[in-house]
Order: C-alpha cells, then structure tokens, then sequence
C-alpha cells in the first residue's frame, strides 16, 4: 500500500506536496518521493525513511514549479530499498514521472514485452517501472511531438488494454501537465478536488480525500474505475472514460484498516463503516452470546478503536483506552522478518494494568493477519492479571494473499489459512474468539454507497477480482515474499541503486 499525489498549481506545489505526503504518512513510511517542473527542468527529491526525514529545508528550496506529484511508499513485496522509492522517470517521450500505488498481476509478462518489444530497459523488479516504461511506449508510439490530452487518454487505454491488477497512478508529463487513472475495478483509490484563489483554479489528485480537506481542496469525486483525469500546466481539467469494461469494485480493507477514518473513498466514510464494523460485532455477541460475561472492551490501537467503541454502545459495556501505543513504531505486519515482527509489537503497546486486573477483558482488532500482534497481545492482558481475555476482529479470518498492493504474506504465514476458528483461538490463547461475518463487514461499507455492487475481498474469500490469479500465481508470490528471501531482494535492490539512473538532489 502506498500514498499518490498530484498538484497543478498556480504557484509552487512543494510545500503542498510535502503537507499532502505527511498526511498519507499511514500509507507507507517506507521511503517518500517528489517531483516538480519548473522551467522546463525537472526537479527531484527521494529517499528512504518517513517524510520529515527525507525533506529538509534544503531540498524544498529546489523543488521548485508551479506543478508536481509525490509519493510514499511500503514495501509491497517485503523490499526495501533507495533505488525503489518513487516517483520513477523515464525521459522518452517527452520526460514523464511517475507515482504508483497498488500492484500488477501480470508483471512478469509485461517485463518480457518492455525487453523483446518495446525495447525498454529496466532497472529495478518494481512494477511501478514496469507500469511507468507501459504508459511512456503507449504514448511514445503515437509518434506526436506536442501530445494532446487524447493522445494522453489514448495511452491510458493502452495501459489499462496491458495491464492487470490493481492500480492507481498519478504522472506528470514534463510542459504538459498531471494525470491520473484508476485500474478498471477501481480496486486502489484515488480521488481529486479544486481550490480556487486570487489566480484561478488549482487542482489535486491524491489517495484519500484527507490529504484535499487538510489542503484546502474541494472534493469533486473519486476517479472512476478505468477513468484519466488530467490537468495541463494552463489549469483546465480534461476527462475521460478509458477502458472498455469496468466494475466498482474497491478494496474492502481500506475500509477495514488503511485509510485514515475522515477519508471518503467511493463515497463511503471509512468512519462510518468502522462504527458500523463494531454495530455488527456486537450484534453477533448479542444473538450468540446473549450472556456474554465481558466487563471491559480494550481497542487494539489505532484502527480498530471507532469499532471498539461503537460495540461497546451497543453492548452498554464500558470502554477504556487499556492499551498504549508508542507512535513511533511502524505497521508490524508489513514489517520484514518475524523476529522484527515480534519485538516490535512489545515496543508498539504497554498494558494499563488497571484496566485489565480482575476483569474478563475483550479486545478489539481490526483484522488478524499472522497472528503475532494479537498473540503478544492477550499473554499482555494475561500479565497484566485479567480474569479471561477475549478477542474479536472486525474482519472476517484472512486466508488469503493480497495481490493487488498490500503486503499480506504468503498462505502458510496466514493464522487462518487452513485453521478453523476454535484452532486460531488456541493458537493465540484467547478464552474466546468472535471473527466479524463476511456478508456483515460487506454491508458495513455498501451501506454508504448503494451503487458499489461487490468490493474486492479476496483475502476473505480467495475470489480476486481480476479473474487472472490461480494457484500457480500464489505459488510464485509465496516464493517472493517468503520472509527468508527477503535478504537477498534487498541486497539485490541496494546493488540496483548503484547503477541506476540518479535524479536526486542532495
């Protein structure tokens, strides 16, 4: 999972840029990248790290121009490294940036194509180049010196005609302008908004809506499913349908846990979801469980608390922050290595051993993946001298791998592949174990927006939306993100770096 964002503006964009990336910090903090056009030059700043961290005042000092797109990036694939920060380039045709979020299904096939046909070269195993070279050879071929925005949605239609998989895109074509488009599922979001000054009309695409609100944006909508968006450097906006077939069909577990909770995405508030989240939950204890025996409803922090609080209303249980979280500790389950995984977790969160002595204590995620968090977790509240430790998740069991951006691990590293829920309950060591229904946590989110018909949830159901992903797929991606081949990526990546094309400023 990462976070996009574009700006054509009618004075420099680097401070906005820089303030939109800091709000999408939750999307990846990884490593984060800038670039602006100014002059006909392009100006560019990327590295490792969160993006306090890679931007000093210097660097903001040369990002110049009145347009520009930025990125933050996690590992997708469990990689780390410099050379696989984003935005990519590539200088033919025209000069063209790139920013991606999301992942491609058929990669590998389009790498071969880029090399024998297209005859590009490429030089990391990102699928943002792969992506990028995809987009730069369709409006190449055009063969147009001063390309026009059909040209630029002709070339959109050539990606989404190649690609497969889950993806949303902004590039900056240098002396032109800024576009983005979503894949034909809409499974990645993207939307854009307006700001009007003294000057006229600016305007901005980005991941969540968050980033335009905090900006001073007006949100306009989302990027429909297969849908370009492009703004030129005069400040005109052009759109266009460019896909044959599409379908509304977004990732449920933005909804579920990586989007911040004031986002709107497809025109469901990730809010409203989650406190419908917890609504359901509690209505499962209730026609289940209706003697339910808990004293105390402890959120998993952050994600899972709108969920834990609206249980607890309707339950009338009380609710207490049992629970403390050190904010400078990253994502665990998207962090590389089980042993990382596990230390982090006892650094992330402290016990209040008030809230957890001599009570039956229900704790609250908001998805369970490996299962090491919620573990350490409950062996927490058992120290901390709970009576009985209950645990629900606001999701469904996770026994499948994502494929379309999010770093879930392989099969055999999911707690619920191939378990049943009374064995992930020992495997944990939970006195009880509540999971959310399928069809519940889908109704949570359609609720907002009775036009979206599916969403895509296949790490509940195996049922991935692109139609394009079969055992001999999983099998591959088992091996590329299998925790112990993750070493050797990285020193690969690193190596990368040092014979790659360098546009960065120090």
């Amino acid at each position: 999972m990462c976070g996009i964002a574009g700006i054509v503006a009618k004075s420099n964009v680097n401070q906005d840029l820089y303030d939109a990336l800091t709000v999408l910090q939750h999307r990846g903090q990884d490593a984060a990248g800038i670039v602006t056009f100014d002059g006909g030059r392009l100006n560019q700043r990327k590295g490792n790290g969160l993006v306090r961290d890679v931007f000093h005042t210097r660097h903001m000092q040369r990002l110049t121009g009145n347009m520009g797109i930025g990125h933050v990036r996690y590992p997708t694939a469990g990689s780390s490294s410099p050379a696989l920060a984003q935005p990519f380039y590539v200088n033919s045709p025209y000069g063209i940036s790139l920013a991606h979020n999301g992942n491609l299904t058929n990669s590998a096939q389009l790498t071969k194509e880029l090399f024998q046909s297209d005859l590009r070269h490429l030089n990391t195993e990102s699928d943002s180049e792969v992506l990028l070279n995809v987009f730069a050879h369709e409006l190449q071929r055009l063969g147009k010196l001063v390309p026009s925005s059909d040209d630029l949605f002709a070339a959109v239609s050539g990606v989404h005609n190649r690609c497969r998989g889950g993806y949303a895109v902004v590039a900056m074509i240098a002396n032109y302008g800024v576009i983005g488009f979503r894949d034909p599922h809409g499974i990645r979001p993207l939307v854009y908004g307006v700001r009007e000054n003294a000057n006229g009309k600016e305007y901005m695409l980005a991941s969540e809506s968050v980033a335009l609100d905090t900006l001073g944006y007006e949100l306009i909508g989302d990027v429909a499913p297969g849908e370009a968006v492009y703004i030129d450097l005069q400040g005109q906006i052009h759109k266009r349908q460019c896909a044959q077939q599409t379908e509304l069909r977004p990732c449920i577990f933005e909804h579920v846990y990586f989007a911040r909770p004031d986002s709107i995405m497809d025109g469901v508030s990730v809010y409203k979801a989650r406190l419908r989240q917890g609504e359901r939950l509690a209505d499962k204890i209730l026609r289940d469980y209706p003697d339910h025996d808990i004293d105390v409803i402890v959120p998993i922090p952050d994600s899972s608390r709108i969920a834990a609080q609206s249980m607890a209303s309707r339950l009338g249980v009380k609710f207490r922050e049992g629970l403390v979280k050190n904010r400078y500790i990253g994502r665990t389950f998207i962090m590389p290595g089980q042993n990382t995984r596990k230390k982090s977790v006892r650094q992330k969160l402290n016990a209040i051993e008030l809230e957890f002595r001599d009570k039956n204590v229900m704790l609250v995620d908001d998805s369970i993946v490996r299962g090491t968090t919620c573990q350490q977790i409950i062996e927490m509240a058992r120290e901390a001298g709970a009576r009985k430790v209950y645990f629900a998740s606001a999701s469904p069991p996770v026994r499948f791998p994502n494929v379309y951006g999010i770093d879930m691990p392989s099969a055999h590293e999911l707690i619920a592949n191939n378990r049943s829920v009374e064995e992930i309950q020992e495997e944990i060591g939970a006195d009880w174990l509540l999971y959310q229904d399928l069809d519940d946590l889908l109704s949570c989110s359609a609720e907002g927006n009775s036009e979206i018909s599916d969403f895509e949830c296949a790490v509940f159901n195996g049922d991935y939306a692109t139609g394009d992903v079969d055992q001999a797929y999983l099998d591959r991606l088992e091996a590329d993100r299998n925790d112990t081949s993750q070493s050797a990526k990285n020193a690969a990546a690193g190596d990368g770096a040092l014979i790659g094309l360098h546009n960065d400023v120090s």
